[in-house]
């Protein structure tokens, strides 16, 4: 996503009219979206752009994406061209560092989850935990402030929220049981979201996915997310990418990514 090339509601404007807006780029097709974050800092952003997604982090769950309220007033100036995705939508980084506690300062030290009760070690219970204090914390301290900030909607529930889920992040590997606690830490931010009336996404590459996740039963609450498809270079790629199954089952292909320009842009799956 902004870190490498692998890389809902409508609400009224005018008062962000008069806010700083990032300088703008040259001219795209209208139904083309492109996600920003931290690395697009003070940098000309596309000017036409049917959709955005923002990301709210600045590369880790931990950080916030400096730039953030400018961002989300640049996303909610996007056309709205492409009817079935919202003009504005959210990314948020993911991670799971149980396997090196010693270096890990948020790792949780209690809390009751659906795989029993968080005791500080390095369990599928505390990973479940771990995802849900990230999400809070990205959402209280990072998003919310800066939305207020910027003018535009605050509420967690009128945005779609991907979790960009990439190997250059910290995971856990080398077992089945590794990839249950990442997966576990993936349910607990999808469970705040959808507690907030978010809808909630899964932005990844099948590969990618396989390492960090693996296989993903109906029972969990992953089943049913829409993806967000990344890996491909050429418009043409990223329609083909459409036609590709979900990385859960249940789900959808609603984006597909692909780079152009040293742009992330965007295509519509639906």
């Amino acid at each position: 996503m902004a870190l490498s090339v692998w890389r809902v509601a409508v609400i009224a404007l005018a008062a962000v009219a008069a806010l700083a807006v990032p300088g703008t780029a040259a001219a795209a097709p209208s139904g083309v979206g492109y996600d920003v974050s931290y690395p697009q800092c003070r940098t000309d952003l596309p000017r036409e752009r049917a959709f955005a997604v923002v990301g709210v982090n600045g590369g880790l769950s931990t950080r916030a994406n400096p730039c953030l309220r400018e961002q989300l007033v640049w996303a909610w100036n996007s056309s709205g061209a492409v009817e079935e995705q919202p003009r504005a939508q959210l990314y948020l980084n993911t991670a799971n560092p149980g396997q090196v506690l010693d270096q890990v300062t948020t790792w949780p030290e209690g809390g009751s989850t659906p795989y029993g009760n968080c005791d500080g070690r390095n369990t599928a219970a505390c990973s479940w935990q771990y995802g849900w204090e990230r999400a809070e914390n990205s959402v209280v301290s990072f998003f919310t402030p800066a939305a207020r900030a910027a003018r535009v909607d605050s509420r967690p529930s009128r945005y779609v929220w991907w979790l960009d889920v990439e190997t250059v992040n910290t995971w856990q590997f080398g077992s089945a049981e590794a990839r249950e606690n990442n997966r576990a830490t993936l349910e607990g931010m999808t469970e705040y979201l959808l507690d907030r009336g978010a809808e909630v996404g899964i932005y990844s590459t099948h590969e990618q996915w396989s390492q960090i996740v693996g296989e993903v039963g109906d029972d969990s609450v992953l089943a049913g997310l829409d993806s967000w498809l990344a890996g491909s270079v050429t418009s043409r790629q990223a329609a083909a990418a459409c036609a590709e199954d979900p990385l859960v089952p249940g789900g959808q292909v609603a984006l597909s990514q692909y780079v152009r320009d040293e742009l992330d842009r965007n295509r519509s799956c639906r």
